[in-house]
């Protein structure tokens, strides 16, 4: 405390005086405190095991009726209970131990410049040592092994969730519903293409046999395998292995762009070059589809095609790329 004069015109009232609590004086409540503090961390690491083992067993379409809030969803119900039992155990065992075993005594410290000098130095890693004794974290061993013991276990929760992501692609983005010998289909009839279906300086769209619209996962499929079907005169062909690759000058290309996906379908005939209507990428489709035009950051990917014994176009394999805009696995 000291006095207001002319220096110092408002006087510094001190500390008050300190008021021990029944925890500093009695060893048997310390230990009360001890004991309700690992409680709480205990049913933490409990509730974070429900919650895992919610996520588990319950089925996603399940509900039941909590009142006031209705019918509502026994997996989200469940696991927000459990992860909210889990938090806030955590949190109430940490300011249960502040409060009740950890030093309360209040230490006023003067300013200083921000470069510590080196006793300044020392002074904060003694303080440091002396609030780590006082928090009794080496001699409480309860609490510590069951704070410990909750803070690895909660963060499980977020593991788990990491589950409803959905499953790992896989290879699925690398491959289509193309494979050799399915028939080249048209979009608009659903027959089987032959050559002379595809008449120089048009534009067909084709899926591969065996998909139909009505199929559960036909938006999925079809964003993979869709193509483009024009016919160049061979001569006009540029590149030498779309030429080989196609049948009479029927040339077969991804649909999907290899910007953002958009399907392309506006073909100018006398330059050989479709356009996507998103972003106006431009790709020439005499030489290897290239991109001419536009954000599009590779050529448009081509399927190898022939005809059958009965004369039909059909495929020879599927794409050697995949399809559509380009994706971590790429390169």
């Amino acid at each position: 405390m000291s006095v207001a004069d002319e220096k110092h015109p408002f006087a510094d009232p001190g500390l008050p005086p300190h008021e021990h609590r029944i925890q500093d004086v009695d060893e048997r409540a310390a230990k009360r405190s001890e004991r309700s503090v690992a409680l709480m961390f205990t049913v933490s690491m409990l509730a974070t095991i429900a919650f895992i083992a919610a996520f588990v067993a319950i089925p996603v379409d399940k509900s039941v009726y909590i009142f006031p809030l209705g019918h509502i969803s026994a997996l989200n119900f469940a696991l927000g209970i459990t992860l909210g039992i889990a938090l806030f155990c955590i949190g109430a065992g940490a300011v249960h131990w502040a409060r009740t075993l950890m030093s309360d005594v209040e230490i006023a410290d003067e300013r200083h410049p921000i470069e510590a000098e080196p006793e300044v130095r020392e002074k904060v890693f003694a303080d440091f040592k002396q609030g780590a004794k006082e928090s009794a974290l080496g001699r409480r061993k309860l609490i510590r092994n069951t704070m410990l013991g909750a803070l690895t276990l909660v963060p499980l929760s977020g593991v788990v969730l990491l589950r409803d992501l959905g499953p790992l692609p896989g290879t699925k983005l690398r491959h289509t519903l193309w494979s050799k010998g399915k028939l080249l289909v048209n979009m608009n009839t659903n027959q089987p293409l032959r050559p002379s279906d595809v008449a120089v300086g048009s534009l067909t769209f084709a899926k591969p046999e065996g998909l139909e619209e009505h199929d559960h996962d036909f938006q999925n499929e079809i964003a993979k395998a869709a193509l483009m079907i024009v016919r160049i005169q061979p001569e006009d062909i540029k590149d030498k292995r779309e030429l080989e690759w196609s049948h009479e000058g029927i040339v077969a290309y991804s649909k999907i762009c290899t910007h953002v996906g958009c399907p392309i379908s506006l073909y100018e005939q006398q330059t050989h070059h479709v356009l996507c209507p998103c972003h106006q990428s431009t790709f020439d489709l005499s030489d290897g589809a290239r991109v001419i035009f536009g954000p599009a950051g590779h050529a448009l990917p081509q399927l190898r095609i022939g005809v059958n014994d009965e004369g039909y176009l059909e495929a020879l394999g599927d794409f050697e790329e995949p399809v559509g805009p380009a994706f971590w696995e790429r390169g």
